[in-house]
């Protein structure tokens, strides 16, 4: 048996000797547990007779107590939780109802989540809730603290044992104790039956436990405890910045133009600016330098609506607008009815709201009156029939209501000549109604259809264009690239139909005038006619008998002609397809003065040192944008789906990460690909260099960082590491100051430390981590930032955050179509904000520029780019003259501007 024991020695020997190794790490720990435990005790019995502290049973602390570990606040006193290999160091409070900043939240899991490494995160961990000592009912908010259990020396408890089962035996009686400081002060029943852990709560709510002199807070997204520790130079929650920041934003312009699914979308107002709209934002735009140059110019808007913006209506008078919106709903899912507002273009002023409440859907098209000095104003609304109804402009009283068609109606406007005849043409369809009496007296209009008979000509699938001629002739154009003319003819008694019109339109001339549809004619001041074409993307100028007179084409990546616009002189404004706004003319050609994307944004950077900015999105556009000029600067076509992107410090070369696990480094002035890798099948969430520029690291969704070393240039990389760890995929990460370390969140709301220059290593002690200053503070989730999150929030309600260089103030995209403005650090629950409007879509990434000057947001689906101007302390510029909008006080106490 000796002999055959004797080869096995070995393997047992190393076995012994690592968990002897993991013994004593553990038994560290304990005596930095006791030697917190010992100062909080200390700092008790100096606040408290030290009879109180015999009657309860409590330990009394000694003067040979060891010290409290550095870091931690003199005042605090906290329990102790040791967990695994790392040790978590917590403040426990008795919920107290009515304390500000705490709110109920759902049942946590008993659990947690298994971790790699066998390591706990932040946004991971769970701590088991387990009855405390019996201690009776004390009052809310009371602080308690655990109570040890009567400990030996392990050497005394183990002598009897045989040396090889000691390591073991310790171990053990290790894990045993450990656990025992798991179990919380005072039993569910003296805390009213709730446990801090499992209080009920709805699945999606945020509740938050913090310790007003404690070293973390915790707070709950979808059940799950996010513990996040406070930096040791807070003494107290109460010392840090309460109330909305000084700083404000102010809207200073607006990247791009909704014409890829709208049209009646283009206009030039009595005082020059073009007026068009992008989101839930009307922009009147007024252009700079000759035709044809670059953008210059300036901008104001109109920001009285709550959702999209769908058409716009001119008034005769050249200053007043209608402006007609969807219908949404707001952050609680209470729907947001479609309205239209007519607004004054030089006040910026709402003077009516007519609507509320009667359309549909929301609202598809409108039309002024014309003889009458606009005195009513016709509207289709989006319904299943339709709705066609006509109003009066000056008391905002409906006159008459009838439903006009199932099909779409594309476009609607009144005969220059009679305001009782009404044109409107969408689908297979152009219609000639009659209105009669009602006026001033709501409701008691009649509206009666007459519909456009095509006879020998060939009836198209859509009509999405007419104009009335000076002679009152119409002209149509449709998806078949015909311009049909319908003249007037006295109406004939057997004609099918109850209205009593005296006349009627039928066609009398046709001409082929584009390949494929024409979107969009204009009336011009001379009489003459301008169609513009869908495939073909030709402008074309028709004289009397529709004669061609001079045409121009739109180039290829501006897309098709979508609206007309006639300027000043010979000038034109065209809109395209591909939401971008020409100016120019027939003779001399056009060249973009407002451009944008054409799908859903993603990626935002912006540049290290330079009023520049580049975004990327699905529509598989990179563009780089100049916020000086408000142009583009360039943009390259990506072939596939970019979803983030960062420069590099130097400015030389910019990363950009893509949907299938692909990333690339461009050099950004000859936008030549300099480096193309692929990292697994996954997408790219989020690229970040360091802030010295010597590493990039590239979030993935197959739950892994990837971590590169950069040349100087930033033009050659060579694999580094990887972080694993992450138990879901990657959402935001930062690097630190000196460029060593990384903090990361996922999207399972883990915060996770990496010491990057240590070999990428996963840094299980994150209390250490808590007084790291980070180069940048893009995470969601973190002590510094977690006041953002709203009551209820499910963990999705926050798509992006951004600190300020100066380290001011915090702006925050939400799901909610707002960007946020919050004092930093934001570390309180329910922090208030200034809450800014304007997106349709949710706003998916918000950056400052490298002086702080401006604020960059993206609309998702609206594929907006906001620039904000930050205004007040630490922002340049003056505030504008007349606000878009008033500011008002919401009831979330939040700044609504």
């Amino acid at each position: 048996m000796d002999g055959a024991g004797g080869p096995g020695e070995g393997p047992a020997q190393e076995a012994l000797q690592s968990l002897s190794q993991r013994l004593q790490v553990q038994e560290k720990e304990m005596e930095l547990v006791k030697a917190a435990l010992a100062e909080a005790l200390r700092l008790l019995r100096l606040q408290a007779p030290p009879a109180s502290l015999q009657d309860s049973g409590m330990i009394a602390p000694t003067r040979a107590s060891p010290a409290a570990p550095p870091g931690l606040p003199p005042s605090c006193s906290p329990s102790l939780v040791s967990r695994g290999t790392q040790t978590e160091t917590e403040l426990e409070m008795e919920p107290s109802p009515g304390t500000p900043g705490l709110s109920n939240g759902p049942p946590a899991p008993q659990g947690g989540s298994e971790e790699p490494s066998g390591t706990q995160s932040e946004g991971g961990g769970s701590s088991s809730s387990g009855t405390g000592s019996p201690g009776g009912t004390g009052s809310p908010g009371i602080l308690r603290l655990v109570q040890l259990p009567q400990c030996t020396d392990p050497a005394r408890r183990n002598s009897s044992s045989s040396p090889s089962e000691r390591p073991r035996q310790k171990l053990s009686r290790k894990a045993a104790s450990s656990a025992n400081l798991l179990l919380r002060s005072g039993s569910t029943e003296s805390r009213g039956g709730k446990d801090p852990l499992s209080s009920p709560g709805g699945p999606g709510s945020r509740r938050s436990n913090y310790n007003l002199e404690g070293i973390s807070v915790k707070m709950f997204l979808r059940g799950r405890p996010i513990t996040m520790y406070i930096p040791s130079g807070i003494r107290s929650l109460e010392e840090l910045p309460s109330g909305p920041p000084p700083e404000t934003l102010s809207l200073d312009w607006v990247y791009g133009y909704r014409g890829r699914d709208s049209r009646c979308n283009l206009f030039v107002l009595r005082s020059g600016e073009v007026v068009y709209f992008i989101a839930c934002v009307v922009v009147l735009y007024r252009p700079g330098g000759g035709p044809g140059g670059p953008g210059g110019g300036g901008q104001r808007h109109y920001r009285g609506h709550t959702d999209c913006v769908r058409c716009l209506a001119v008034h005769p008078d050249g200053v007043r607008v209608a402006s007609g919106q969807t219908a949404g709903v707001d952050k609680d899912g209470k729907p947001l009815q479609p309205v239209v507002h007519v607004w004054d273009s030089e006040t910026l002023l709402k003077l009516q709201e007519i609507g509320l409440g009667a359309f549909e859907r929301g609202v598809g098209a409108l039309a002024f009156s014309v003889v009458d000095q606009g005195a009513f104003l016709c509207v289709v609304d989006d319904s299943n029939e339709h709705m066609l109804s006509v109003w009066d402009c000056s008391r905002g009283t409906k006159l008459a209501e009838i439903k006009s068609t199932n099909d779409s109606v594309l476009a609607v406007g009144f005969s220059p000549r009679d305001s009782s005849c009404i044109v409107t043409s969408g689908k297979s369809h152009v219609h000639f109604w009659n209105w009669s009496g009602g006026v001033g007296v709501p409701g008691n209009g009649t509206l009666t259809r007459k519909q456009g008979v095509f006879g020998k000509y060939k009836k198209p699938k859509f009509i999405p264009c007419f104009v009335f001629l000076p002679d009152g002739d119409i002209l149509t154009g449709d998806s078949e690239g015909n311009i049909l003319t319908w003249g007037r003819s006295l109406s004939d008694s057997k004609t099918p139909g109850r209205g009593g019109a005296k006349e009627t339109y039928g066609i009398v001339a046709q001409a082929h005038a584009h390949e494929g549809s024409i979107f969009a004619l204009c009336l011009r001041r001379d009489g003459t006619v301008l169609s513009g074409g869908g495939r073909d993307r030709r402008l074309v100028q028709w004289g009397p008998g529709l004669v061609a007179l001079q045409e121009a084409e739109i180039p290829e990546h501006f897309g098709a002609v979508r609206a007309i616009a006639e300027g000043l002189g010979s000038e034109l404004l065209v809109g395209t397809t591909k939401n971008a706004l020409l100016r120019g003319d027939l003779a001399q050609g056009f060249s973009p003065v407002i451009q944008g994307h054409t799908d859903e944004l993603w990626g935002l950077c912006t540049h290290p040192f330079q009023n520049r900015f580049l975004t990327c999105g699905h529509d598989r556009q990179l563009c780089l944008w100049d916020g000086e000029g408000h142009a583009l600067a360039w943009s390259i076509d990506l072939k596939e789906t970019g979803l983030c992107a960062d420069f590099h410090p130097s400015g030389a070369v910019v990363a950009v990460g893509l949907n299938t696990g692909r990333w690339l480094v461009l050099d950004t002035e000859t936008r030549e690909i300099v480096s193309d890798v692929t990292d697994g099948n996954e997408q790219l969430s989020v690229v970040r260099y360091s802030p010295d520029g010597l590493y990039l690291a590239i979030g993935s969704h197959d739950n892994m960082i990837y971590i590169y070393s950069v040349s100087s240039d930033g033009a050659k990389s060579s694999r580094f590491g990887r972080c694993v760890g992450h138990s879901s995929f990657i959402t935001h990460l930062d690097w630190s100051k000196d460029g060593n370390f990384i903090m990361s969140n996922s999207g399972d709301y883990e915060i996770l430390y990496w010491d990057v220059a240590g070999g990428c290593k996963l840094l299980r002690n994150r209390y250490e981590n808590r007084d790291r200053e980070w180069a940048t503070y893009t995470c969601v989730l973190g002590f510094h930032v977690y006041g953002v999150w709203p009551d209820g929030s499910d963990g999705t309600d926050i798509n992006s955050l951004c600190r300020s260089h100066n380290e001011r103030v915090v702006a925050v995209a939400d799901d909610f179509c707002k960007v946020h403005l919050f004092q930093y650090p934001c570390a309180r629950a329910k922090a208030p904000s200034l809450v800014y409007g304007g997106h349709g879509s949710h706003v998916t990434s918000v950056r400052f520029t490298h002086d702080d000057s401006h604020l960059i947001s993206l609309g998702g689906k609206d594929a907006s780019i906001f620039q904000w101007r930050v205004l007040g302390a630490g922002g340049s510029g003056l505030a504008p003259a007349t606000p878009s909008r008033t500011p008002s006080l919401s009831p979330a106490s939040s700044l609504d501007v």
